[in-house]
């Protein structure tokens, strides 16, 4: 069974480019083995064979190893914290502000830090690059369109301001989806581009080994200008941020040195 695993984490990482080896293994394993048997299969071998054929199951393969939960404003203190305490003094060392949206999923996140951003700046003068290892929840984001749940923790006033009510559904007005600009990334194998003013990797960093998780801790202070931030997620403290030239700015705000 652990040697059925491993040939098909070699075989994926030599088809796709995303190294399954990097993600927490247990629960990789959990994942995959309840999407393979829900299709049948008994075994990764058979699960690969059948992958290489067809391209929809591939698709559905790269969305159940992906995480995709995410909703508008979520653990909303800490966009509080964003707006109220560390956006200003990013704008104030340099107005137009170059920021990354780390494993953007379905697009909430970027959206949020535009219509956060929208208190500090015209959304003109807004630019945030978002990326994904998913072709289909990025083509979900560029779309823009949310169910009702998706809104839960956004204040009544953004919903009103920056949402138009299709049916049952929400869509994100065109001003705020121009500011974003969606591109295919793989954290654990492409390169970062930068310097960056803020990055914001939030509820991901949890599903990667320790290993996987301090490469991309490397990764993500060489992408940040000097006194940039990174913006992670309520699970994701980094206990030893000066292993990477940080110092905590705020809980889960972490400032390159």
């Amino acid at each position: 069974m652990q040697q059925d695993y491993e040939n098909f984490i070699s075989k994926i990482h030599q088809r796709t480019g995303i190294n399954l080896g990097l993600y927490k293994e247990a629960q990789m394993k959990r994942r995959l083995t309840s999407l393979y048997q829900k299709k049948g299969f008994s075994n990764f071998a058979e699960f690969f064979l059948a992958l290489s054929k067809d391209s929809d199951l591939m698709n559905e393969f790269l969305d159940r190893m992906t995480i995709n939960v995410s909703e508008f404003y979520r653990n909303a203190k800490r966009w509080e914290v964003l707006e109220k305490s560390i956006l200003p003094e990013l704008i104030q060392k340099n107005g137009n502000l170059k920021i990354w949206s780390a494993a953007c999923s379905t697009g909430e996140e970027p959206y949020t830090l535009a219509m956060v951003l929208s208190k500090h700046l015209p959304l003109s003068k807004i630019q945030i690059l978002a990326t994904d290892i998913d072709d289909n929840v990025l083509a979900k984001a560029k779309i823009g369109v949310y169910s009702e749940r998706a809104l839960n923790e956004a204040p009544k006033d953004v919903v009103n301001k920056f949402f138009v009510k299709e049916g049952s559904y929400f869509k994100v007005k065109k001003d705020i989806r121009d500011t974003v600009t969606f591109k295919k990334l793989n954290l654990l194998a492409d390169p970062f581009g930068g310097p960056f003013d803020l990055i914001v990797c939030r509820n991901v960093l949890i599903y990667f080994t320790e290993e996987a998780k301090d490469g991309l801790y490397h990764k993500f202070s060489s992408a940040l200008k000097t006194h940039g931030i990174l913006f992670v997620g309520s699970t994701e403290q980094i206990f030893n941020p000066s292993t990477y030239q940080f110092e905590t700015a705020d809980t889960f705000f972490y400032r390159r040195k």
